[in-house]
Order: structure tokens, then sequence, then C-alpha cells
């Protein structure tokens, strides 16, 4: 897992949404940043998408939410950028959903799979890594997005966020 207290990655990627360039640099505002490691057909990622529109409605005004995709588009098509604008559309998600191409940004997130959340502080130091909670398609725990939102909510209130942090489980990163 990437140390905490590490900088947001240094990147310039096409914002699927509106197809303009996105940089790092949009994220050095003074407000907490989430990154998250995403794709389309991910089970695990699929499981979460009421929990991420949740997310989203109770912190978008507090906090910049960021997605990317890094997935291998050549043999998971289904993860391409036309995807990624259809499933945001159909969510009404409307933060950015980032390509990485390259897949530089997830090797420099150390990223393993889908998803990956990587909360900022608002000056740009990895807080908080890992899940989002402890439920998984199948395993009959209710989605309740507790270990990211005790993070955040810590966050905001100046609270400590505990170095305990578990790692994601989901789908590996579909390298190329």
């Amino acid at each position: 897992m990437l140390d905490l207290g590490a900088k947001i990655p240094s990147f310039e990627l096409v914002n699927t949404i509106d197809g303009t360039l996105y940089s790092s640099s949009s994220l050095d505002n003074g407000k907490p940043s989430l990154m998250m490691v995403v794709c389309n057909h991910c089970p695990y990622v699929i499981h979460y998408h009421d929990e991420l529109q949740r997310l989203a409605r109770d912190f978008g005004s507090l906090i910049d939410f960021v997605a990317i995709s890094s997935n291998d588009v050549n043999n998971y098509p289904q993860d391409g950028p036309q995807e990624m604008v259809v499933l945001f559309s159909r969510l009404g998600l409307d933060f950015p959903y980032l390509y990485d191409e390259t897949q530089q940004v997830a090797k420099t997130l150390k990223a393993e799979c889908t998803p990956e959340f990587y909360l900022y502080n608002g000056h740009n130091a990895l807080v908080y890594r890992g899940r989002l909670d402890d439920s998984s398609p199948g395993n009959d725990i209710a989605i309740s997005g507790k270990d990211l939102r005790i993070a955040l909510n810590n966050l905001l209130a100046g609270q400590t966020i505990t170095g305990e942090q578990h790692p994601s489980v989901g789908c590996s990163v579909k390298w190329k």
C-alpha cells in the first residue's frame, strides 16, 4: 500500500466526462481530495455504485472527487472511455472520471485492485488508503462505506485518522 503522507502524484489525464485534460494541479486548491481507482466491469465496483452516489452527495461540496480507470482496454473494452461516459451518465455522477491509458497513475498509487480509495488532506498528503468497507459481493454484509466515511468525517472534523487501515478487496487492475 502507498505510504501515508505520500503526495498526490503528478498527472494529466483525459476526463472522459467532458473530453478535457485534467491535471493533478486541479487538486492543489486547499480542499481534501478523494481519488478512486475503479473500472466499469468489476463486480466489486458495481457492488458499490449506490454508495459512491451517496458519498458524492454527502461530501461532494467539501471534497474533490476523482475516479480513475487504468485497465487495459484492449483486453477489457467495456472499461474504455466511451463506456466510462455512459456509466457515469447512468449513475448521475458528474465528478471527473479519468482514463489512465499508460497505467502510470495506478502504478504510482501502487493500486492492485478495483476499487481502491485514496484520501488526501488539504495539503495533498495521503491520510487514508484502502477499502470502502468490509462488504463485498456475496458476503451478506450490508454496504455502509464505514471505513472511508470514518476517515472522511475525521479529516473534515480535524480529528486523527487511524493508521490501522485495511487494503481494498476487488478485481485486480488489468495490466497491459
